[in-house]
């Protein structure tokens, strides 16, 4: 299938589309190097930025693997759309849930393989999270964090589905937090997070994650009891 310029409109959307049309229909087999960010841009009319959103969506679903200074290549010939799609028409309940149960499992997988310089590099994301100055440095703190955790695990499937649900999720409470109001864990229950994976202690580490998320998802039954009836 040749690659054509798209229509205008959802343009990231479109050109997802197209790329993931030449793996599904064979133009592009698992470990061929995909064409540039230059050349695809104009092959289908639309900029390097619409390409690379584009390939950066496919990379998170392990379509795609972009390696640094040698270019991209086809991993999987999975189609997932239907998965994206679905994650963005969820609502922000939906992403929290699907966050405590990656939360809950990577603080156990955690505190079972953690060695002591992943608990220093815990610690230094926690004290940044405690002397940030405004809330763009806390909710980028707070992100390193919770992903510096699921990287604990060592477990690369987690990782790169973690990631991709941390992305929808911080989009979904920005645009909530415009006009609403939901609680912020406080740094003691993060400490108890980083306490259990010290201890090697699974259990107490998986209910000290699950202490951060659930009162956020209690906060949204109130706030949006349309969404979670």
């Amino acid at each position: 299938m040749a690659l054509r310029p798209v229509p205008g409109g959802s343009t990231v959307e479109a050109v997802l589309d197209q790329l993931q049309a030449e793996v599904s229909g064979g133009a592009w087999r698992v470990g061929d190097r995909i064409p540039g960010e230059l050349d695809l841009a104009a092959r289908l009319g639309v900029s390097r930025p619409a390409v690379r959103e584009a390939i950066r969506a496919l990379a998170h679903v392990g379509v795609l693997e972009v390696r640094r200074g040698d270019g991209t290549y086809v991993r999987s010939g999975a189609d997932p759309r239907p998965l994206l799609r679905h994650v963005e028409r969820a609502t922000l309940r939906d992403v929290f849930e699907v966050q405590l149960a990656y939360d809950v499992q990577a603080a156990r997988l955690a505190a079972r393989r953690r060695t002591d310089a992943d608990l220093e590099r815990l610690a230094g994301f926690l004290a940044d999270r405690r002397a940030a100055s405004d809330a763009a440095a806390f909710g980028e703190a707070d992100a390193r964090f919770h992903i510096g955790v699921i990287e604990t695990t060592r477990n690369p499937l987690l990782i790169e589905a973690s990631r991709f649900f941390q992305r929808r999720l911080g989009e979904a409470l920005a645009a909530l937090r415009l006009d609403r109001e939901l609680p912020e864990a406080s740094q003691r229950a993060h400490q108890a997070v980083l306490d259990a994976l010290a201890a090697r202690d699974a259990d107490a580490a998986a209910r000290a994650a699950a202490a951060i998320v659930e009162p956020t998802l209690a906060a949204l039954d109130a706030l949006m009891p349309e969404e979670t009836a």
